[in-house]
Order: C-alpha cells, then sequence, then structure tokens
C-alpha cells in the first residue's frame, strides 16, 4: 500500500476471522456471507467499481465476486488463487482435512501450529528462508487461532462452491499471478487463462506460493501495469 499510496486509494481488509473482524455469525465466515460484508464495506466507504487484489483465499473471494456481481468491480488481481475444486468428492476429502487442522488450531499452541502449516510443500520456497519464515509467522500470531478455525471451516476451498464452470462468463479484466516454484498454481492460473475471457497469467520468476512476500519488487510492478499505471 506505501508503493502505490499518492496515485491510488487502497483499503486492507480484515476479512471475517482475521484481525479485529471477529465475533461474527456464522455466516459471516462463508464465501457468500464474506462477500455481502465486503461489498456492504465499500458501500459504506462509497468506493465503486474498484479493482480487488487477492491472494490465495482473498483471490478466490475476489474471483467469486467478479462472477456473482460483476457490475461493482472494474477488474481482479489473482495471486495463488484458484476457482476452488471441481469435485464434490475431492471437495468433502478437504473439509474432512481442514476439520482437522482447524481442531489443532483451536487446541495447540498456535506458533506450532503456523510452523507446522508452513513446512507445507506448497509453502516450501517460503521455509527455506528461515528470516522470511519468522517473519510471517509473527505477522500471523496476530490473530486469534479459534477465529483462524472458525475461518477455515467457513472459506476453505472445501466449502466454496466451485466456479471452474462459470469462468467463461467472466466479464472483467482479471490477471491470475503465481510463482514459477508453485507448480500447482502455474498449472491452475494457466487452465484459467484458457476458460476465462479477459484472463491473462503473469508467471514470477524465482517465487513460490507467496509472491508478495518472495519477490515484491516483481508483485508491485505487475500490480501497478493491471492499474494502469507506471
Amino acid at each position: 500500500m506505501a508503493a502505490l499510496e499518492g496515485r491510488y486509494r487502497s483499503i486492507a481488509v480484515d476479512l471475517p476471522g482475521h484481525g479485529a473482524s471477529t465475533g461474527l455469525p456464522p455466516d459471516a465466515y462463508t464465501i457468500e456471507g464474506t462477500s455481502r460484508a465486503l461489498l456492504g464495506l465499500l458501500d459504506g466507504l462509497g468506493v465503486e467499481n474498484p479493482v480487488i487484489a487477492g491472494y490465495s483465499m482473498g483471490g478466490r473471494l475476489a474471483l467469486y465476486l467478479a462472477l456473482r456481481h460483476p457490475d461493482r468491480l472494474s477488474g481482479i488481481f489473482l495471486e495463488s488463487a484458484s476457482p476452488g475444486l471441481e469435485s464434490a468428492e475431492v471437495r468433502a476429502r478437504r473439509r474432512r482435512a481442514d476439520e482437522q487442522k482447524a481442531t489443532r488450531l483451536e487446541s495447540g499452541d498456535f506458533r506450532e501450529f503456523l510452523r507446522y502449516w508452513y513446512r507445507q510443500p506448497l509453502f516450501a520456497s517460503l521455509a527455506r528462508d528461515e528470516g522470511l519464515l519468522r517473519k510471517t509467522i509473527e505477522d500471523k500470531l496476530r490473530n486469534d487461532p479459534a477465529e483462524l478455525a472458525t475461518s477455515l471451516r467457513g472459506m476453505g476451498a472445501g466449502s466454496q462452491p466451485s466456479l471452474w464452470g462459470e469462468l467463461p462468463d467472466l466479464r472483467v479484466p482479471a490477471l491470475a499471478v503465481a510463482g514459477e516454484r508453485d507448480e500447482k498454481f502455474v498449472g491452475v492460473s494457466r487452465r484459467m487463462e484458457t476458460l476465462g475471457p479477459g484472463m491473462t497469467t503473469a508467471i514470477v520468476p524465482e517465487a513460490g506460493h507467496n509472491v508478495h512476500v518472495e519477490a515484491l519488487a516483481r508483485y508491485l510492478r505487475l500490480l501497478r501495469n493491471f492499474l494502469g499505471g507506471p
């Protein structure tokens, strides 16, 4: 946000279960409830047709908004995001796995859980940099683990509807960014590009799932270009 200051108005949102957005009604932690809350927030701030930039879960939310409320956005900038899981069976398996993680979040040592979380293969390139891993964990410790557990149950990829079949109806400009070391999301991003009109892909060299952390300068260059600025 500091890098965009003076040229763009930037708004950082605590999604339900994160930061200070806690103690909310149960449906607020679903993708539909979160979408309604975000649109209500934008209305309250007088923001019309913003570009939504979202990482991972935030990217899934941005894509959901673009497909279900296309008249409200002028573009979406997706980082390491997907349209969800296509198969009902795969979604059910993911919900079971997320429930185990949520239970562990509620009952265990939060710092140790975060170290376990970032040891997943998805975050391999981030975890190789011990200093960066330590900073990332310290940032996440500001959250409430019970609230994160609720968010994981309601907003996990297993709980949202698959959006793959809706991609041909995409009506807003979209950029899907992925790190070249994140082979899964490179594939997802390139497949989205073949299905979504106006969707393009950018693969960032020497970065993994957390592009904005591992390659900030390249991330900002892509974001500025997408917004139409230098």
